[in-house]
């Protein structure tokens, strides 16, 4: 097989990629053998160790111990819902969700007082070592974790108030928005920025994702009058969600 100026370990990648993509290689089949690769492609084992690192770290085969290299089911992806800032408050995308129709969600949270750190302290401009209300949450679908969520909010803020701790009391689950009205702030605007990296060792764990699988985070962040009041970090699997927004027209 003659290579052109692609290196041969990409080229045998998206041969191997496009026999994934269109079935010659369907889900659980055993992936060619290094030494079948190489023999089929001309190429050394190098090369033929190399292809495969690609195709593992795209998620696309995974290794069994004591058995070899095998072809990964390929997910289809579902959407995440996220929506504008809504004034009326009320309970988060998520919730709204399981709420309607045949929905099969659940999720778990845990709160803790703790200190900003330095990028959370700029997040809500404040000062690195303030105290901050960090609550880490874990939705389900259907019992598989589908996404994470890590948000932290200023005590400076919540402090002292009956919504401190964001899913207990009265307005507990029920959203940024409604919780700071509550304690007469009022959130006039949110910001969210999307971003994909590697998903950390803990992430991918909790996700059911394998190591070198890329996730999708969502940083936001709720405004009060120019004052940060909230801000989060929600972490899904890029190869099996897809993050949906829905704004409303202005």
């Amino acid at each position: 097989m003659t290579f052109g100026e692609q290196p041969a370990y990409l080229r045998v990648a998206g041969d191997l990629r496009q026999k994934i993509v269109n079935g010659s290689l369907p889900p659980h089949t055993r992936l060619p053998s290094q030494a079948r690769i190489r023999e089929e492609y001309g190429v050394s084992d190098t090369v033929a160790l190399e292809a495969r690192k690609v195709l593992m770290a795209e998620g696309l085969v995974e290794g069994r111990s004591g058995s070899g290299t095998y072809v990964r089911e390929r997910p289809v992806p579902r959407s995440v819902a996220r929506s504008g800032y809504r004034p009326a408050g009320g309970a988060t995308p998520f919730r709204q969700e399981q709420a309607e129709g045949d929905g099969r969600g659940t999720w778990e949270s845990s709160s803790a007082q703790t200190e900003a750190g330095a990028s959370v302290a700029e997040r809500l401009s404040i000062k690195p070592g303030d105290r901050v209300m960090c609550t880490r949450y874990v939705f389900r679908e259907a019992g598989e974790a589908m996404m994470l969520s890590t948000s932290w909010e200023p005590l400076a803020v919540t402090g002292r108030t009956p919504v401190m701790l964001p899913e207990e009391g009265p307005l507990g689950g029920m959203g940024v928005v409604e919780r700071m009205a509550a304690i007469d702030v009022i959130v006039d605007n949110v910001t969210e920025e999307v971003g994909a990296r590697p998903g950390l060792a803990e992430e991918l764990h909790a996700l059911g994702g394998v190591p070198g699988h890329v996730v999708l985070v969502v940083q936001r962040t709720f405004f009060a009058s120019g004052r940060p009041v909230e801000t989060a970090d929600v972490v899904v699997p890029a190869d099996r969600y897809r993050v949906a927004y829905h704004l409303p027209v202005r």
